[in-house]
């Protein structure tokens, strides 16, 4: 077994692939590429992922991209490894499944907006309206979040629903760097703010922060 993670500093998607294999406790390469240099367009990283996103996941002769799928994928071809990410039975992990489906399908959607005005748009330019509904937009769906966690995790135990979701959340903190006067952890619910520090707390979290994270 030779694992190596293709990953983008910054990029929600390959750090929730990062976080699975810190879960799974599995030994990996991690190839940090540049967006600015555009590595993921160059032929190399194309043959692995046509797309050409992050994160790719190489494990000797065989590239899968897609971050949810690196999660699946680990966690059947190392179940005895590590701590399960779809734990229990059928319906725990179609749980699981399911808050994966709500936070790619709503969450990231109602995030779009902010992160936009915040990162994408000039300071002359930002819309105070759009800004202020896309902000009521995640106070809906973190509520909706609050309501279906199970115990101090959204599924119950620890599992790729909460990897899958705290990247977005923590790229709605990014969002300061371009707007100070911005607290995002201000919309938060109170269960979900414990929650946020739990996944901070955890023994494998601080090495998974995004590089450039790092340097601010």
């Amino acid at each position: 077994m030779s694992l190596v993670l293709y990953y983008g500093s910054g990029s929600p998607y390959a750090w929730r692939a990062q976080l699975a294999l810190e879960h799974k406790a599995l030994a990996y390469e991690l190839k940090v590429l540049s967006f600015s240099a555009k590595d993921t367009e160059k032929p190399e990283f194309l043959a692995l992922n046509p797309r050409h996103r992050v994160p790719v996941l190489v494990d000797d002769d065989f590239a899968l991209y897609e971050s949810n799928a690196i999660a699946e994928y680990l966690d059947e071809a190392w179940p005895a490894t590590g701590a399960r990410l779809f734990p229990g039975d059928a319906r725990a992990r179609a749980l699981v499944r399911r808050l994966i489906l709500e936070v790619d399908n709503y969450f990231d959607k109602a995030i779009d907006p902010v992160i936009e005005q915040a990162f994408y748009t000039k300071t002359e330019e930002r819309d105070a309206a759009k800004f202020e509904n896309g902000c009521k937009a995640v106070v809906d769906e973190y509520a909706l979040f609050t309501k279906a966690m199970r115990g101090e995790f959204l599924a119950g135990p620890l599992s790729a629903a909460d990897y899958a979701f705290y990247p977005m959340v923590a790229f709605m903190k990014r969002c300061e760097v371009k707007m100070p006067e911005f607290d995002s952890d201000a919309l938060l619910t109170p269960g979900l703010r414990a929650w946020k520090a739990r996944i901070e707390a955890l023994p494998h979290f601080d090495k998974t922060i995004p590089p450039h994270w790092k340097q601010r």
